[in-house]
């Protein structure tokens, strides 16, 4: 059993995704907002995407370019990748956990308050292997 293990293991280490990445989980957001603001980025450059975040009149923006900053610097020291040769290959925000609060109304009822969270992902890759 451990050697069929160990044969998986190898499998799945060979099949890993290469490109560098950056992740923020548990942002305090819809992740429709962030999807509004990811389509814009997909496939630009990894400088035009940032000037297009600044000036992105979007509260999603600044995260996100907190995001696209982080996978900049992963694909610079970690696997050695110039910044100007960067694409944003894929941009995606999925839904996480929601707060679930109540806010008293009048005569004795309820209304169910939800605050929806969202984990946002960018991976970059390398223009010239397009």
């Amino acid at each position: 059993m451990a050697k069929r293990i160990r044969e998986k293991s190898a499998k799945r280490k060979e099949n890993k995704d290469q490109r560098p990445f950056a992740t923020a989980r548990y942002i305090r957001m819809g992740a429709s907002k962030a999807k509004r603001v990811l389509d814009i980025i997909k496939g630009q450059k990894f400088s035009d995407a940032c000037a297009i975040l600044d000036i992105t009149p979007s509260t999603a923006s600044i995260i996100v370019k907190k995001v696209l900053v982080s996978a900049g610097a992963n694909a610079e020291n970690n696997k050695g990748l110039n910044k100007d040769e960067l694409i944003v290959a894929e941009a995606c925000a999925n839904q996480g956990p929601s707060f679930k609060r109540v806010q008293f109304r009048g005569r004795g009822g309820v209304d169910t308050i939800i605050k929806r969270t969202c984990h946002i992902t960018i991976v970059l890759d390398s223009a010239k292997s397009k």
